[in-house]
């Protein structure tokens, strides 16, 4: 495995010594890798995240394109419209 020298924070470096002072982890090059293992998970999950908002663009670009989409006059008809669509979803799920 490679060596690496890395330049912490004083704030970084006292949480290491605290978490391996802890015994949760034995050393610092354990509790770097269980960081780096973190920001590869929280990058997969921003990555999915990302395809599925550039899905739901597509889809909502489309709707537009086919004018499948209402028109609102002043906030007033948008909130009517937004209270009687919320009424009709929480008396779906109701039932």
């Amino acid at each position: 495995m490679p060596t690496r020298n890395v330049v912490l924070t004083e704030r970084q470096e006292e949480l290491l010594e605290t978490l391996v002072k802890s015994g949760r982890y034995q050393n610092a090059s354990e509790v770097l890798r269980d960081g780096l293992r973190l920001v590869e998970q929280r990058e997969a999950e921003d990555a999915g995240k990302l395809k599925a908002l550039r899905a739901a663009a597509r889809a909502g670009v489309g709707a537009l394109d086919r004018g499948e989409f209402r028109e609102f006059g002043n906030i007033e008809e948008l909130q009517v419209y937004l209270n009687d669509l919320s009424e009709r979803v929480i008396s779906r799920t109701a039932e």
